[in-house]
């Protein structure tokens, strides 16, 4: 974790639509805003929770995230560029150091001394399954409650990280459906589920320390329609969901073989009703395929979703479970919505 030695904790910004008490709340917790592999020394602009974030790799490779606005005459830093170790703002060029400290101002060379107000609002960084992950408001990433996506380095499992999926819906919607079973033959039969195949039967769906355990056993595959055969006759799939909240959850699949693949569903909510997806998995059968297969195959799947979330009503997530009818098989969102409850957020998060 990159040392912040300044720390100016960051407002809501005034064109947020999210009740200023649920955004204070989800602040507090840690999100996914980038892939490793897309930084560069050119800084790029990211945003969480209507935060605008500039991030960027310095010359030695430090990972950096400021807020994207200049102290001096608020231009994005994004438009910015790196020299060395340093950012420069592109309208006075300004330099800024890793610890977001001003260190030259070029209008007045003579300057060797700089005002706490020319200080950057730097972010804290962590990196896990190729992604680099902050907080606005928190500081301790070991009280975070990060996804435990424990096959990512093991030498037996190959880690792939798809590109991320833009979402015109919300982070909980996202999730909620990622952890549904119900709508498999429905949304999915396209891709690997079958409408005749449709019954959920019962399974179990539990509190833990991090969120929620379910475990889900059903005799649809979850091969690709073109490799179905694959699948022994008879076979009983098991899918194991992890889930962290505010948004965050791991998919095992238990694939015949002593097959494994876990698919980490990690949100970063842009905004009220955006979501980047970003979805890192692992896989310990066919450590050698085709790459583009795997991301096509998870494209199809994201893009089926996709079509219902930014479709429902109302389009962030009710926590009052009288605002929207339930039946067994909705046991794990249930169960999702009151853990989301219980953090504090309130009715007005799903207005």
């Amino acid at each position: 974790m990159n040392a912040i030695p300044i720390i100016n904790l960051v407002n809501q910004p005034c064109h947020s639509q999210f009740d200023p008490e649920d955004w204070e709340i989800l602040s507090q917790h840690w999100y996914p805003v980038a892939r490793v592999q897309d930084l560069s020394t050119q800084p790029q602009q990211v945003i969480l929770l209507d935060v605008k974030m500039a991030i960027y790799q310095t010359e030695s490779g430090q990972i950096l995230l400021v807020r994207d606005l200049c102290p001096h005459r608020g231009v994005p830093l994004s438009k910015g560029w790196v020299e060395g170790e340093e950012l420069v703002c592109p309208y006075h060029g300004l330099h800024f150091n890793a610890a977001g400290k001003c260190t030259k101002i070029p209008a007045q060379p003579e300057m060797s001394t700089f005002s706490d107000r020319f200080s950057l609002t730097s972010f804290p960084v962590v990196v896990r399954y190729g992604l680099v992950w902050t907080s606005i408001q928190s500081r301790q990433q070991q009280q975070a409650n990060f996804p435990d996506l424990d096959t990512w380095t093991h030498a037996d499992h190959q880690a792939i990280l798809p590109p991320p999926v833009d979402i015109a819906g919300s982070s909980g919607r996202q999730l909620e459906g990622f952890i549904d079973v119900a709508h498999f033959a429905w949304v999915h039969h396209q891709s690997f589920a079958d409408r005749d195949n449709q019954i959920v039967p019962r399974y179990t769906s539990q509190r833990t320390s991090y969120g929620l355990h379910s475990e889900y056993d059903s005799s649809v595959s979850n091969y690709p329609h073109g490799l179905q055969h694959l699948a022994p006759e008879g076979f009983i799939w098991r899918r194991v969901f992890d889930v962290y909240p505010p948004f965050s959850a791991i998919l095992t699949v238990h694939f015949p073989r002593q097959g494994i693949l876990k698919i980490l569903n990690a949100c970063c909510p842009v905004s009220y009703n955006q979501t980047r997806l970003f979805v890192p998995l692992t896989r310990n059968f066919d450590t050698t395929g085709d790459l583009q297969a795997v991301y096509d195959f998870n494209a199809q799947i994201f893009a089926e979703d996709q079509d219902i979330i930014e479709s429902q009503k109302p389009e962030e997530l009710p926590l009052d479970l009288m605002m929207e009818a339930h039946f067994e098989a909705d046991r794990s969102s249930t169960l999702y919505r009151r853990l989301l409850a219980e953090m504090g957020l309130s009715r007005k998060y799903t207005v």
